[in-house]
């Protein structure tokens, strides 16, 4: 069984529980085999952080706003399981496309 865990810390104030469950469904999903728990941890003043394993993968306040899914899901897995594939999420946009 896989120890991992992520943290999702949203502020109540903000009204962000909503996206902070919808950001846990996706990582669960994801994931399934590799995390062991996603917590929701309440707080105030316009946090928005997503820690695995207590490494600090994404910060609203310093990105300038809350994570693509995509990229959540990369920065997750980059911490948590490197050498698994993600898919069509790890796909590069082909530039020849409009």
């Amino acid at each position: 069984m896989s120890e991992h865990r992520v943290v999702i810390h949203y502020c109540t104030q903000c009204r962000w529980l909503l996206r902070a469950g919808w950001m846990a469904q996706e990582l669960l999903q994801t994931f399934s085999e590799e995390l062991a728990e996603v917590a929701l941890r309440p707080g105030s003043g316009g946090i928005f952080q997503v820690l695995a394993n207590d490494t600090l993968v994404w910060d609203r306040k310093s990105e300038g706003g809350f994570p693509d899914i995509a990229e959540l899901k990369r920065r997750v897995r980059d911490v948590i399981a490197p050498d698994q594939a993600l898919g069509h999420i790890d796909a590069k946009p082909d530039p020849a496309e409009p």
